[in-house]
């Protein structure tokens, strides 16, 4: 399957991958009014991580085998057997944080503007159904420091 893969030494922090990647995943798909009047405020699932000297990317693998889905105890997190994409459902996400703690790459987030605190992650900007296009944040970074490939995974 396709995966994004960081490569910090083209990354510049200017975090163009995570405005892309909330507007992406807002209700209004417009950047001004994501971070300025959506409630509850939608939340980027690829976070660049470091400082002007070094940064990168930080976003879901999308592994083979996911500790991830191993370990939630609710059948929130699950991954496509045709496509690969692991993927959460807030719907059913009781909020455990279990996922957080297993995900050995940390690319696992709880939304905590919601009641009971849901775990989000990378989508690849899709709803893991068929073959996603080039995602957001690839597409948003102006140096190229993020890339979607075929790859056997992490």
């Amino acid at each position: 399957m396709k995966r994004i893969y960081a490569i910090e030494q083209w990354c510049i922090d200017c975090k163009r991958c995570e405005v892309a990647c909330k507007t992406f995943h807002s209700q209004s798909k417009d950047t001004v009014k994501a971070f300025t009047v959506e409630y509850p405020e939608p939340q980027n699932r690829v976070r660049v991580e470091g400082g002007l000297q070094l940064s990168v990317a930080v976003n879901c693998r999308h592994c083979a085998d996911p500790k991830c889905v191993e370990g939630c105890i609710s059948g929130a997190m699950t991954k496509n057997p045709v496509t690969g994409v692991v993927t959460s459902n807030p719907e059913k996400c009781v909020g455990c944080r279990t996922c957080v703690g297993m995900c050995p790459f940390g690319c696992v987030r709880i939304e905590d503007a919601v009641e009971k605190g849901v775990a989000y992650k990378c989508d690849l900007c899709g709803d893991g159904l068929g073959q996603p296009g080039e995602p957001s944040c690839v597409a948003a970074c102006p140096n190229r420091a993020l890339i979607y490939v075929e790859s056997e995974g992490c």
